[in-house]
């Protein structure tokens, strides 16, 4: 299966998870460290203008960061979310956006395909973050989480220097492809709320 047609198979179970957050737990802790679900929901809808500018080769500025925590002031959050990540996906899921090199709302350039790995990770990990926090068990597509676990793979130790993915969990070996790269990011795949 070619990378832009993983997009919406990894889209399909977060949304999945999206669409059952109640506003009453928007407080619960998830396996995200820094982040409840709200402030994993703002994380998402903050970097999904620039995620899908990235797509489209298209230079377009996050916001500043004083804006970050704002999102949830707004009471369609939730369908917001699902309308910003169907764009998302559609912008991923054409082949050219996997080609050449393209920006994240800064200069410097970066290879396309390390930034839709980038999304492809994004929807999975912070997905299952927001699964665990709700007690929900979202499966994924095999390939996407192979694919999803060779990028975490090339750029964890980077993550981590950045400040991105907590401390290694180690795993074992024998461990599914899922609870292999949420070791990788610093996750514990037992945590439970």
């Amino acid at each position: 299966m070619e990378e832009h047609e993983l997009m919406a198979l990894a889209a399909g179970p977060t949304l999945a998870v999206v669409r059952d957050i109640s506003a009453e737990r928007l407080d619960s802790p998830t396996p995200c460290a820094d982040y409840d679900i709200g402030r994993l929901v703002n994380h998402l809808l903050f970097w999904g203008p620039s995620l899908k500018a990235a797509a489209r080769k298209d230079a377009v500025a996050p916001p500043a960061a004083s804006e970050q925590d704002v999102y949830l002031t707004h009471g369609d959050w939730k369908d917001r979310l699902v309308a910003q990540t169907n764009l998302l996906v559609a912008a991923w899921s054409e082949p050219g956006a996997w080609k050449g090199y393209t920006r994240l709302g800064g200069p410097m350039e970066m290879p396309a395909p390390m930034i839709g790995g980038m999304v492809l990770g994004e929807l999975v990990v912070h997905g299952w973050d927001i699964a665990q926090a709700i007690g929900q068990q979202p499966t994924w597509d095999d390939e996407v989480l192979s694919r999803v676990h060779q990028e975490v793979e090339k750029t964890a130790e980077r993550g981590r220097e950045m400040g991105i993915y907590a401390e290694r969990v180690p795993v074992l070996d024998t461990a599914s492809v899922l609870d292999r790269l949420l070791g990788l990011t610093g996750r514990d795949p037992n945590w439970t709320r």
